[in-house]
């Protein structure tokens, strides 16, 4: 294996495969997922389970895992009567469930630790409203612990994602400042709004002048909406662009069940590279099937900075 790069060094130099869903594919292992803490509970009940989904995607040819926090909180773990030292804990053990998959690939394998929005923890599917009424001030003091537990774990960079709301990725970009490791910040969208609204060239824009932030785009949206929001992206911060869209069905929060068909197409992602793309997965639904038919049609995929 060639020496080990940080994730910006590989986006300068390379188009990486994401993983897919991972509640997907523990569902597909058996696992029961009907809980609050959604995935993030086998962090304390079956963390076997996680190593054996993110083992599936790095086979499927996944580069890069996303961890199994998404819906971790501190709140979240005090309300099944888990205190804040082993909620750190559990926090943290994301990464090294990720790393320990990792070890098997033939390639390097970067580790995303997941930070998902403040609407997640709620679990009624606010994340794809936004607008909680909180202020922005309120978000931070939410997000900086979790993402303090997730940083000391050493995470190659903390995945902000599923955004839903210029406020919130204003709140998460300041309780990540200091913390000693990049980010990448994903919104959920809709069309060329954030869910919540906003136009996507003001919402990018919030991280255009941030270093920390190595990469901006979009994730669990309907692939029709992930291509011109990648133009949107590169064109707004100059910065690599993270896009991973869900399988194209859509969530009913009231019933917790997928409506609709699949419109996830791994052949139309090269011409999100050409527009700038620079990670490539997927989210809801898509499993590592898709994952490595997506490996299979980016095919080889160096390229230098004069290229993007």
């Amino acid at each position: 294996m060639a020496p080990a790069r940080t994730l910006a060094e590989a986006l300068a130099a390379e188009v990486l495969v994401l993983d897919g869903g991972l509640s997907n594919q523990l569902e597909a292992q058996g696992c029961d997922l009907r809980d609050a803490l959604w995935s993030a509970r086998l962090l304390a009940d079956g963390p076997e389970q996680i190593v054996a989904a993110h083992t599936a995607y790095v086979r499927a040819g996944a580069r890069v895992l996303i961890t199994a926090g998404y819906q971790a909180s501190f709140e979240g773990f005090a309300r099944r009567g888990i205190g804040r030292t082993e909620t750190a804990r559990l926090i943290g053990l994301g990464v090294e469930l990720a790393r320990a998959a990792g070890e098997e690939a033939a390639e390097q394998v970067w580790v995303a630790g997941s930070v998902g929005p403040y609407g997640a923890v709620l679990a009624d599917g606010s994340e794809y409203r936004g607008r909680y009424g909180l202020t922005v001030a309120e978000l931070e003091r939410f997000h900086r612990p979790r993402i303090e537990a997730l940083a000391a774990a050493a995470p190659d960079v903390l995945a902000l994602e599923t955004v839903p709301d210029v406020d919130e990725a204003e709140a998460l970009l300041r309780a990540a400042e200091g913390c000693g490791v990049p980010v990448w910040l994903s919104y959920t969208v809709a069309g060329e709004r954030t869910r919540a609204g906003q136009p996507l060239v003001e919402a990018f824009a919030a991280a255009a002048e941030s270093d920390q932030v190595i990469a901006v785009g979009v994730n669990c949206c309907e692939p029709r909406d992930a291509g011109r929001a990648v133009e949107i992206a590169a064109g707004a911060t100059g910065k690599p662009v993270v896009v991973y869209p869900n399988s194209g069905e859509e969530w009913d929060a009231r019933a917790r069940s997928w409506r609709g068909s699949g419109s996830f197409d791994p052949g139309r992602m090269r011409a999100w590279t050409a527009a700038g793309a620079r990670l490539l997965g997927g989210c809801c639904r898509v499993g590592p099937d898709r994952i490595a038919a997506l490996a299979a049609a980016l095919g080889p995929t160096t390229s230098g900075p004069a290229d993007r």
